[in-house]
């Protein structure tokens, strides 16, 4: 008896031992913790993920602009923008009346030129034009940039076509519209570069005349650190159009104007 009582009580013990070694269940709900952890940290992964792919974008547009070949402009390119800026404004006819000859565009620069080399193809006579242009308030050959820096580095860069042919800074950094008036009024200017706009008021003002011009040359293929063409930039190209109404497409119809793309 003693020995099945002992027994028993033994086998209690071992059904409260296995009791307790079974009750533990505060592991499982150590289990369920952890994938609320998981869930908490993966939202900041994914935001990581997306910013990082969103910078990547970034410089791919950047890298592909940057790496893109160059296309060299063409008339067309001139004339299309020119339709579509109007599109929305103008009526089918007054669209018509915008188309420019093909007569009046100069052989466009394929990108082997430099501004010197390039001036000295499409104005082959360019020493006999200077000498007999003889009338203030104007000049025989314009060249239109996107900024006053521009402006200077084609100044700089077109040494060895002007020679002796005088040159003026139309642009309005530093620069008043008076004294440039006073500067085309007092002397003969053969050659002017500048911004759309500073050209745009000195006409406007009387202070330049375009009768007198014989060529007419855009900046066109150039780019700013921000891989921009002159005509890709809003304000730029508005003030272009503006000029281009102010007598230079009716000179050009007249076929006494010729227009450049370098």
């Amino acid at each position: 008896m003693h020995g099945e009582a002992s027994d028993g009580e033994g086998g209690g013990r071992d059904t409260e031992v296995m009791q307790q070694e079974t009750v533990p269940i505060p592991a499982s709900s150590k289990k369920t913790k952890q994938p609320k952890e998981c869930f908490l940290i993966q939202p900041k992964e994914r935001k990581d993920n997306t910013t990082k792919t969103r910078k990547r974008r970034k410089k791919k547009i950047t890298d592909v602009l940057a790496k893109s070949e160059p296309k060299p402009g063409v008339p067309e390119d001139l004339q299309k923008l020119m339709k579509d800026y109007y599109s929305s404004s103008r009526s089918v006819i007054e669209l018509e009346e915008l188309n420019l000859p093909d007569s009046c565009f100069l052989k466009a620069n394929d990108l082997t030129h430099s501004l010197s080399s390039y001036l000295k193809e499409i104005c082959p006579k360019w020493v006999k034009l200077r000498r007999n242009h003889t009338e203030k308030k104007s000049v025989l050959m314009l060249i239109i940039c996107s900024s006053a820096i521009r402006a200077l580095e084609l100044i700089r860069s077109m040494t060895a076509f002007r020679g002796d042919s005088k040159v003026i800074k139309l642009f309005a950094k530093h620069i008043k519209v008076q004294e440039q008036v006073e500067l085309l009024e007092k002397r003969v200017v053969h050659l002017g570069v500048g911004t759309p706009g500073r050209i745009k008021e000195l006409v406007k003002q009387g202070g330049l005349n375009l009768n007198p011009l014989k060529f007419l040359v855009f900046d066109w293929n150039w780019r700013d650190q921000k891989l921009r063409r002159m005509m890709d930039i809003p304000e730029i190209r508005k003030e272009v159009f503006e000029l281009l109404e102010m007598g230079v497409l009716s000179l050009c119809k007249s076929e006494s104007l010729k227009l450049g793309l370098f």
